[in-house]
């Protein structure tokens, strides 16, 4: 069932879990490219930089609930992972994400190429991207199979390096 912007009413209705993988190399956000712009000119990081996310993962994780995610990467990194590696990724950390990076360089580890939001370990939203990475929209896998994605959800955090262990310069962990 395709969703509009109520998708994200999911973040306020979990009871214990969200994970999330992310599997697009470059994401084209309208509400990103200025600062990517900036970082990629060598700017300073804004200090209110993806505040209202951080806000809201404080409140998620405060609360008791957890927020996994696992980025997929392929190197040469994009411009746009060197982006989230810098400014995006340290401050979700900071907000209370277990974020993870896996290398997918040499080896897929049987991951699928679908971005998807898992909650409380079955509802299984799916997010949707044309291929320069702008998003389409949210989709609700209706009788979704869940233990495939808990599946895959292991086997991305199994071989997912915590980012903060992560060494962007070094090859394929595994």
């Amino acid at each position: 069932m395709r969703l509009g912007a109520e998708w994200t009413r999911y973040f306020d209705e979990f009871r214990v879990s969200a994970f999330r993988l992310e599997t697009r190399q470059t994401y084209a956000m309208p509400a990103e490219q200025s600062n990517i712009e900036l970082f990629l000119a060598g700017g300073e990081r804004p200090a209110d930089h993806n505040a209202s996310w951080h806000g809201r993962i404080e409140k998620i994780v405060a609360s008791g609930r957890t927020v996994q995610r696992a980025k997929l990467i392929r190197r040469p990194l994009t411009d746009y992972l060197r982006y989230q590696r810098a400014w995006g990724i340290p401050g979700n950390i900071a907000a209370g994400e277990d974020y993870r990076v896996v290398d997918i360089t040499e080896c897929s580890w049987g991951l699928p190429d679908q971005d998807f939001w898992l909650f409380d370990e079955v509802a299984v939203v799916h997010l949707d991207y044309n291929p320069d990475g702008t998003f389409i929209g949210a989709e609700l896998v209706e009788g979704a199979d869940s233990a495939q994605y808990r599946h895959w959800r292991d086997l991305a955090l199994s071989h997912g390096v915590p980012f903060g262990e992560w060494d962007a310069g070094a090859g394929p962990a595994g």
